[in-house]
C-alpha cells in the first residue's frame, strides 16, 4: 500500500490539497483532524471540559466512530450513528479538537484505526503527526505551512461562507492559541518530520499550491 503524509499547523490548506492530490491518484483521503474534532465534540456535547483529561477518558470507550466516503469521495465522520461532519467545524469545536489531542488515550485510541486503514489501502493522510507518529514509514511526507495572518485569513472566509458569526482577529488568536497547543504538547507533537519536504503556500494561489504538491509527489513516487 502507498501512503502520503501531508502535516502542518491548522489553517495551512491541508484538507483542501490532500483531497485535490488523493483526487489525482485516486487514494483515499483521511482527515484525522475531523476524527480529533469528533471527540471534541463528544466531549462538549456531554458537558465534559475538553481539558479535563480524565473526563474525556471515561467517554472514550462509548465513542464508536466511523469513517466513510459519500458517492463523490467526501469524507464523513459518524459518532454512535450520528454524521457530525458539519457539526465538528466550528471555532468552538476547533479548540476542543486542539484540548483532546493533547490526551494520550485520545490519540492512542485514533491512531490505530488510523493506521489500520492505510493497512488496507492507499491512502492521502493529512493531520499534525502523521510523518513522524502514525505512518513514520510513508512513501512521502509533505510539511504544508503558511504564515499564521494567511491562515487566519482563509479560515475567517471559510466561516464567513458557512455563516458562522466571527472575526478575523478571533480567527487569528485561535490559530495562534492553537498552533503553541499543538507544537508544545507532550505526546506526538506537531513537526516537521526530518525527510519530509516543507511547502511553504504563503501568497500561493490554490491552484499555484496544488501544482507544487503535485509535483513533489510526483517527483517522490517516481522512484517507487
Amino acid at each position: 500500500m502507498i501512503s502520503v503524509a501531508i502535516d502542518g499547523p491548522s489553517g495551512a490548506g491541508k484538507s483542501t490539497l490532500a483531497k485535490y492530490l488523493a483526487e489525482k491518484y485516486r487514494f483515499i483521503y483521511i482527515d484525522t483532524g475531523a476524527m480529533y474534532r469528533a471527540v471534541g465534540w463528544w466531549a462538549l456535547s456531554h458537558g465534559t471540559d475538553p481539558k479535563d483529561e480524565e473526563g474525556v477518558k471515561r467517554l472514550l470507550p462509548e465513542i464508536e466512530m466511523n469513517i466513510t466516503h459519500d458517492g463523490a469521495g467526501v469524507q464523513r465522520v459518524s459518532v454512535c450513528g450520528t454524521d457530525v461532519s458539519e457539526k465538528i467545524r466550528t471555532p468552538e469545536v476547533s479548540m476542543a479538537a486542539s484540548d483532546v489531542s493533547k490526551i494520550p488515550a485520545v490519540r492512542l485510541k485514533l491512531v490505530e484505526l488510523q493506521r489500520e486503514i492505510a493497512r488496507q489501502q492507499n491512502v492521502v493522510m493529512d493531520g499534525r503527526d502523521i510523518g513522524t507518529y502514525v505512518l513514520p514509514e510513508s512513501n512521502v511526507k509533505i510539511f504544508l505551512t503558511a504564515s499564521p495572518q494567511e491562515r487566519a485569513q482563509r479560515r475567517y472566509q471559510e466561516l464567513l461562507e458557512k455563516g458562522v458569526s466571527t472575526t478575523y482577529d478571533e480567527v487569528l488568536q485561535d490559530i495562534i492559541k492553537r498552533d503553541k497547543n499543538d507544537s508544545s504538547r507532550a505526546f506526538a507533537p506537531l513537526k516537521k518530520a526530518e525527510d519530509a519536504v516543507e511547502l511553504d503556500t504563503t501568497g500561493l494561489s490554490l491552484q499555484q499550491a496544488c501544482a507544487a504538491l503535485l509535483e513533489t509527489v510526483s517527483q517522490k513516487l517516481g522512484g517507487e
